[in-house]
Formats: structure tokens, C-alpha cells, sequence
């Protein structure tokens, strides 16, 4: 028997997302064609995991046996102040404070509860940026936005500027309808990406990426880019700032995505002098904390090399 979705929404909602949809669980088509063609021609350069389990990528039924829908979820993380640039190295906006992964298991770890006391017992299985699931795919199908010519998906009344998750489930919950691309034209993304990056619309090069080059590039950043970094060292949101759609990004309220004082202090001096000891207090229990010392010093040290040749 289907049910509203609306009780599931506002329970969302109560609990701090910022939006909430609901599809109807199947094969992504389109997907499955890009997908195959990205990886034949071998776009995905470290990005190892897109090639295992390509079936279940673009089918949730074979990701959690028995999923009938999907239910997308948003969670805003654009930040009250930006920290300081000048004389200073800039981090990804999303990056500013505690790991979002984190933040957002334990939401959907009560939503899975409430659906249990609801309607129980369900199957309903999250996922957080890991496992075999399109997560920008299914928001947009959960009506929660379109992908952009960035490949990010961009919520028309909020912007880009949002984490995703997916809740897998048994339940029948009535479908919202996909959200249509509103791009139109408009290809500034493409034009600020400083790398070439989006050569192509909806379609990214991580190879070019400033984001994949600074967290996922595991050897030697290739010279090639050391012009273009602009002083970021980890993650980039230059298309996203580009973007005329987050001119309507509100400021999130979320104690825990505020960066620390001693984070909005830092200026490049301090991040030179970065010790191990420091990068541990700095960012414990955050995204950056993942990616490690050594690899944050790789990059402060790529970008100061081009700040004293400018």
C-alpha cells in the first residue's frame, strides 16, 4: 500500500534537513549510458570505485534487496561568514567544520527510527557519499533539484550548497516529480573553472579538478596546474560561487559546520608552519582530518611555491 510522504517530510525537516523528496526506486537509464561511455573513455582518472559495480550504481534494487523507493535528502552547509582570504590559503566551504558524514549518519539514523516506529518493521538502509549509489541522480529523480553543467546538484530556490543523503527503503511512499533542468544557457560554471575542468557541460574531469587534485591526487600534483590554484589547498567552489543560484544560499544555523576561532585566525604564515600536533587539533572530527597531514602539507607547500613566483 502506498503511503504520503508527507509525515516522513516534516519529520525530516523537524530533525534539520532542509529538503526532502521521494522516487520511485528502478533502473537510471540515462545514467547506466553515461556511465558505461565515461569509464570506456577512462574520464574517471583515480576514481577507481565508479568502475566496480556498475549494475548496482545505476539500480537501487540491487544495492538493498527489496528497495521499492528512494527517499533524497538535503542538508544546507552554506556558511554564515567565509573565512578571511586575504593573506591567507581557502579551504572548501563544506570543509569549514565537523565531517559532514558524521553530521549526517546521525540524522538519518533517527529518521530510520521514526520510519520503524511509524510504519515498522522497514528495511531502510542510508548512504552518506559511499556505497554503489548515485546520490546526485536520485535527488534530482526525489524532485530536490536538477544536475548542473557543474555536475552538482542545484536546488532552485536554495542553490547548490547542500549535502546528500539517500534513504533505501521497502516502504511505498507516493513519488515527488524530478526536478527539470533550469541551466538553460547559462555555462558560468564552466567559464570560472580555472582548470578546464568542465571542458564539457555535465561532465567533469577530476583529472583537472582543483577538489580531486588537492584531497583524491594521491602522487605528485601535476606543474601544469600550479597557476590555477588560487591559494586552495584543500577542495574548490569556484563554479559553485559562479553559479547565479546561490545568490538565493541562506546561511545554515548548525553549530557544528561553524568553523573553530582557531581555523578563522589562521593566515598563511600559520599554515607553513603547520605542525602534525596542530593539523590534529585544527581539524579533528573533520572531512580535512580524512585526508591527512602529510597531503595537506603537499598542498599548502604547491601553492606557496606560487605564491613567491607571482
Amino acid at each position: 500500500m502506498e503511503i504520503s510522504g508527507e509525515k516522513i517530510r516534516n519529520k525530516a525537516l523537524g530533525l534539520g534537513f532542509s529538503f526532502c523528496g521521494f522516487a520511485k526506486a528502478g533502473p537510471l537509464e540515462k545514467e547506466r549510458t553515461f556511465l558505461t561511455s565515461y569509464l570506456q573513455r577512462k574520464k574517471n582518472a583515480g576514481l577507481h570505485y565508479l568502475e566496480r559495480d556498475p549494475e548496482k550504481r545505476t539500480d537501487p534494487r540491487l544495492v538493498v534487496e527489496g528497495t521499492r523507493t528512494v527517499i533524497g535528502l538535503l542538508l544546507n552547509y552554506f556558511p554564515q561568514e567565509i573565512l578571511p582570504e586575504e593573506d591567507n590559503f581557502i579551504i572548501s566551504k563544506y570543509a569549514y567544520g565537523k565531517d559532514y558524514h558524521d553530521v549526517l549518519k546521525e540524522k538519518t539514523r533517527a529518521l530510520v527510527l521514526f520510519l520503524n516506529d511509524e510504519y515498522g518493521p522497514v528495511a531502510a538502509k542510508a548512504f552518506i557519499d559511499r556505497g554503489p549509489v548515485l546520490e546526485k541522480a536520485w535527488a534530482r529523480e526525489c524532485g530536490l533539484g536538477w544536475t548542473g553543467k557543474n555536475t552538482l546538484l542545484i536546488n532552485p530556490s536554495k542553490g547548490s550548497f547542500h549535502f546528500i543523503a539517500i534513504i533505501l527503503t521497502d516502504l511505498v511512499i507516493g513519488p515527488d516529480i524530478p526536478e527539470p533542468d533550469h541551466c538553460g544557457n547559462c555555462s558560468l560554471c564552466m567559464e570560472s573553472c580555472p582548470t578546464g575542468a568542465l571542458e564539457n557541460p555535465y561532465e567533469l574531469d577530476p583529472s583537472k579538478c582543483l577538489s580531486y587534485l588537492t584531497i583524491e591526487e594521491k602522487a605528485t600534483i601535476p606543474e601544469e596546474f600550479r597557476d590555477t590554484f588560487h591559494g586552495r589547498i584543500y577542495g574548490c567552489d569556484i563554479c559553485q560561487d559562479a553559479c547565479p543560484y546561490n545568490r538565493f544560499a541562506v546561511p545554515h544555523d548548525l553549530p557544528d559546520f561553524l568553523p573553530g576561532k582557531e581555523l578563522s585566525s589562521y593566515r598563511k604564515k600559520d599554515w607553513q608552519n603547520l605542525t602534525e600536533e596542530q593539523f590534529d587539533f585544527l581539524f579533528n572530527g573533520s572531512a580535512v582530518h580524512r585526508m591527512g597531514y602529510e597531503k595537506l602539507i603537499r598542498n599548502i607547500r604547491y601553492v606557496s611555491r606560487v605564491t613567491r613566483h607571482a
